[in-house]
């Protein structure tokens, strides 16, 4: 078996159960050797049913006294069924296994292992894993990978493949220098590789962990040297001067800039008036006001003659975008285009037309602003908001739009200044460590889930005063099924108790795009007054009406992700609040989300969360969701991104050509991951 290899080369692995495969971008056998475990799970001794407390994943050893009974919401199949031990008895619940209404006998005896909730009252078993005595008893206090999986790929399936995987492969492929291995005392990667999904222990799953991050830290280091040698530092072709027409916008403005947008905008500037073009990312938390200083760029750049271009991660938010450039620039007769994949082919040919001749100033889309046929008449500026979620692959499409444009990149990702300078190697950095004044900081309180009552009717008192709220689900696992379920069943629930006529509706990642950007539209519009959703609002519109963030699980979550997803309130001038539900009776668990409660500063939150959780969080891989790396944390693992970093820094010249010459892919590999600058 071979790296390169389709997966279909793996015993067991037909065309159907291929295609499944490819939902999760798996292809090839490397693929899935890097398809690494979300987590894992040791197995305890099962406990009596009356001592099991919500939020917990345990085993019961239990009888079936129901036959299992199916449901359909939707397009899911729940099954339910209730079981029963000496102490006591409970219901559980599966998602899309219909199977199991036959497999499952009355009377029989099965060890059941799965997350305790509490729905209606009462603790129910969701999605438990099945199993008899004999075979359950051999997996105690065995480490068992938890994998992200997507509809059609069962954690089984993926666990059988590597074992067939591991059998036949005698030799990972390894890009790292021999001397940086000996000198950071790495584990062999082939090792790591199989002690990540099958590790013997706790401290040997640590060891191959930190090899893995390493070598992704590694790389990406790699690429952003051979950017930066590569890089010309280049003369720019236009001649940009301050315009006063951006002075009267900052007259104009109902609020004064504070000193950290002024110090900023003094450097973006200077740069523009400079004799090379400009690289530049502004980071700034939420709310800081990047946003304008993006504005005021694009202003003295379209006064000076030239286009200008702004590529956003969604459409939703290029439309309100869009909307908000046309409210703030037309009357210095500024004219503004939206390019966008869902408009028609009439639309699209009439908005190419418009920025071939210069008839649009401004250019506001997302990814279909680099597509081929775009055609820019003197683009002399490239802004991308949201950086994280662009690879430089497309910062690169779009810079070949023009003759060397400047580049302005936004990331409201709060990344500590010491690892902002590892990340961002090939941008000057400017921070925005400054709130407006008028501001209204968010009220958070952390609460547990004896406090939902109150929650909801405190959002139903918002609701009444004309307020909107947001409520965030987390998945249950990672499958699209449940994820979806999860917030199907909630936004129901929600329905039930919240007043008649408030408007309740969900938003998952299972939806199409054309129908999360209909309920965002919805939802900014204030047609819809709760939204209950997944993670995926957490780069979103802008809803100033939106006063209420109610964090289901809070404690499942990243702290930096969760400041994120808070970042969605308190952007009005009404108060907004921010209740984070803590599904768990940790004490560490709470700890952590106090963190949050005492805080509203982004940056301090990075810190503090870096300082709390520390190198080789065991059950948690990745929680940040900061930058899109496989395995590394860019909070969790700081010191292992600064020891990649710095082995790449003593690397010769010949060293890093060599690395890439052997490995001709390599660059392209790494490059076209949607990660950071990379």
């Amino acid at each position: 078996m071979e790296y390169n290899d389709r997966i279909n080369a793996i015993k067991g692995i037909g065309e159907k159960t291929e295609k499944a495969f490819h939902r999760l971008g798996i292809e090839t056998v490397q693929d899935l050797l890097e398809h690494y475990p979300r987590g894992y799970e040791v197995f305890e001794h099962p406990r009596v049913i009356a001592g099991l407390e919500e939020g917990v994943t345990a085993s019961i050893e239990a009888s079936i006294t129901m036959t299992p009974k199916v449901k359909r919401v939707r397009n899911l199949q729940i099954i339910n069924t209730q079981v029963k031990d000496a102490s006591g008895s409970m219901h559980l619940t599966w998602f899309n296994m219909p199977f199991l209404q036959k497999s499952l006998r009355m009377g029989y005896r099965y060890i059941f292992r799965g997350k305790v909730i509490r729905k209606n009252g009462v603790l129910v078993m969701e999605q438990p894993g099945i199993y008899q005595k004999e075979t359950y008893y051999k997996l105690l206090k065995v480490l068992q990978p938890i994998y992200p999986l997507t509809e059609g790929i069962t954690n089984k399936l993926i666990s059988k493949a590597m074992k067939e995987i591991h059998k036949n492969l005698e030799f990972a492929k390894d890009y790292i220098p021999k001397a940086v291995i000996k000198e950071n005392a790495l584990m062999d990667r082939t090792k790591a590789l199989k002690e990540i999904h099958f590790p013997k222990d706790k401290e040997t799953m640590a060891r191959a962990r930190h090899r893995l991050v390493f070598d992704e830290f590694f790389l990406y280091s790699l690429a952003l040297r051979r950017l930066r040698d590569n890089k010309v530092i280049n003369k720019s072709d236009f001649n940009l001067r301050e315009r006063e027409e951006c002075e009267q916008l900052i007259e104009g403005l109902p609020f004064p800039l504070t000193k950290a947008q002024i110090r900023v905008w003094v450097e973006i500037k200077k740069d523009l008036a400079g004799e090379y073009v400009m690289n530049r990312l502004i980071q700034g938390d939420v709310g800081s006001g990047k946003t304008i200083l993006a504005i005021l760029t694009l202003l003295m750049a379209v006064k000076n003659g030239y286009q200008a271009s702004l590529m956003v991660p969604t459409e939703v938010l290029a439309k309100q975008h869009e909307k908000s450039l046309r409210s703030m620039l037309e009357q210095f007769g500024v004219s503004i285009c939206l390019l966008v994949g869902s408009m028609t082919a009439k639309e699209k040919r009439e908005a190419y037309d418009r920025i071939k001749n210069h008839k649009a100033d401004i250019i506001v889309g997302t990814h279909a602003l680099i597509q081929e046929k775009v055609e820019y008449d003197n683009l002399a500026l490239v802004i991308t908001d949201e950086q994280h979620r662009f690879g430089v692959k497309q910062r690169e499409a779009l810079m070949s739009k023009g003759s060397k444009p400047h580049v302005l990149v936004m990331s409201a990702t709060p990344i500590p200044r010491t690892l902002a300078i590892i990340l961002y190697g090939d941008l000057d950095i400017s921070i925005v460590d400054e709130l407006p004044a008028k501001r209204l900081p968010i009220k958070n309180t952390v609460v547990d889930t004896n406090y939902r009552t109150s929650a909801y009717r405190f959002i139903d008192k918002q609701v009444a005063e004309g307020r909107q709220a947001y409520v965030i689900c987390p998945m249950v696992e990672e499958s699209e099924a449940i994820e979806a379920e999860n917030v199907i069943e909630y936004t129901e629930r929600l329905k039930e108790v919240l007043a008649a006529h408030v408007s309740v509706e969900y938003l998952h990642g299972k939806m199409k795009p054309k129908e999360k950007n209909e309920v965002m539209e919805r939802f900014a519009k204030g047609d819809i007054h709760v939204l209950v959703s997944t993670t995926v609002v957490e780069v979103g519109v802008n809803v100033p009406n939106a006063t209420v963030m109610m964090v289901e699980n809070a404690e499942r979550f990243g702290l930096a992700q969760l400041h994120q997803l808070r970042g969605r309130v308190g952007r009005g001038e009404h108060q907004s609040y921010c209740i984070f539900v803590c599904g768990s009776n940790s004490r560490e668990a709470r700890e952590r989300l106090e963190i949050l409660n005492k805080s509203n500063d982004g940056f301090f939150i990075a810190g503090e969360d870096l300082k709390l959780r520390g190198p080789g969080d065991m059950f948690g891989i990745r929680q940040s969701g900061a930058m899109e790396f496989k395995m590394g944390d860019v909070f969790n693992d700081a010191k292992v991104l600064k020891q990649a970093s710095d082995a790449v820094k003593n690397l010769k010249n010949m060293e890093v050509n060599a690395i890439f010459e052997a490995n001709p892919q390599l660059e392209d590999k790494i490059l076209n991951r949607n990660t950071g600058t990379l």
